[in-house]
């Protein structure tokens, strides 16, 4: 088992498995989209497997893919196939925005994906395409339809911006009341990619606040080990209630995750503003053993939080990253 200097136990990989988006999220990037990763400086889904199989070798038991958009990489169903089938891997996860999900939605089942986080930000048509820049928020009704349907575990993001979408914390709520939805709200983060700023208004304490105004019989549940949120259930609902700390960063004591971005940089906490690039140490010819000890090297000296990673950094440079490079 992977373990870093803490004693964690290091058990969670996020696999961004490309960078460009189909929206244009206004907390992720600008209107006019990032500079995209170079196709060459992108890992093959053979590299990408191998890596993954290194990281199951070693303990890791759940692996997320993520973005970017997941699904605007060609292939990306198959790939995934690909990865579900490494010997050790427990729980393979998907977060998608909703897009271009539909149609895989019965290989994702086949191949035993139980769980899909869907980012989804507001439940107004108008709102959606402020936020996303995008005129497509019936197609992510029609995703979150299809995984109700064919009984995939959903769990819905909605990162809370001031001014922007706050009249939508308590309908997303009610989602929870007739279905099977888990629907977590995440601080806003400073990863943006560009120099906008991040109102920390609406943090963690502000939206449990916000909620229990509506629904003070909000009761806490007790948190999984290594849970990103606090979790909350409101008596008679069918789904749960959780807010992400994730620019306060009060959950990271007993962080189990580590991220490969898509151009294949090892980065052991998302505040981190480099990370080790396994990819080009695989293309210099290093065999499985080799690349395990540097992965177990790496980790051994992952920072105890999110502000110990920042401290670290050579630059403020973080601000100014994306989601979308980084690893959603």
């Amino acid at each position: 088992m992977l373990q870093d200097q803490f004693g964690r136990e290091i058990n969670y990989l996020r696999l961004a498995v490309v960078d460009r988006c189909n929206l244009r999220c206004t907390y992720c990037m600008p209107e006019n989209g990032l500079q995209w990763i170079k196709q060459n400086d992108l890992m093959t889904d053979e590299e990408m497997i191998r890596i993954c199989s290194i990281f199951t070798d070693l303990g890791v038991s759940k692996i997320r893919i993520t973005g970017g958009e997941p699904f605007v990489r060609k292939n990306c169903i198959q790939l995934m196939e690909s990865i579900s089938k490494l010997l050790g891997l427990l729980d393979l996860t998907l977060t998608t925005n909703g897009l271009l999900t539909t149609d895989y939605i019965p290989r994702l089942k086949a191949m035993g994906v139980k769980s899909v986080n869907l980012s989804l930000d507001t439940l107004d048509s108008e709102r959606f395409y402020k936020i996303t820049r995008r005129k497509s928020f019936d197609k992510v009704m029609k995703t979150l339809e299809s995984l109700l349907k064919h009984d995939l575990k959903v769990k819905i993001n909605a990162v809370v911006m001031e001014d922007e979408n706050i009249e939508d914390i308590i309908p997303l709520v009610k989602l929870a009341k007739e279905n099977p939805i888990d629907v977590r709200f995440i601080e806003e983060m400073p990863f943006n990619g560009g120099n906008t700023p991040v109102s920390l208004k609406w943090n963690y304490e502000r939206i449990l606040e916000h909620i229990q105004s509506e629904f003070p019989i909000l009761e806490k549940m007790e948190d999984p080990k290594s849970s990103t949120a606090y979790n909350y259930k409101i008596p008679g609902f069918k789904g749960d209630i959780g807010i992400i700390a994730a620019y306060t960063r009060s959950f990271c004591g007993d962080c189990n995750r580590i991220r490969i971005t898509p151009n294949g940089e090892l980065r052991t906490c998302l505040y981190e503003e480099h990370g080790i690039n396994l990819k080009d140490e695989l293309r210099l010819g290093k065999t499985d053993d080799e690349l395990k000890s540097i992965i177990i090297n790496t980790i051994k000296h992952k920072p105890k939080d999110g502000w110990d990673a920042e401290k670290q950094n050579a630059s403020s440079a973080e601000s100014h990253q994306s989601m979308a490079t980084i690893g959603g």
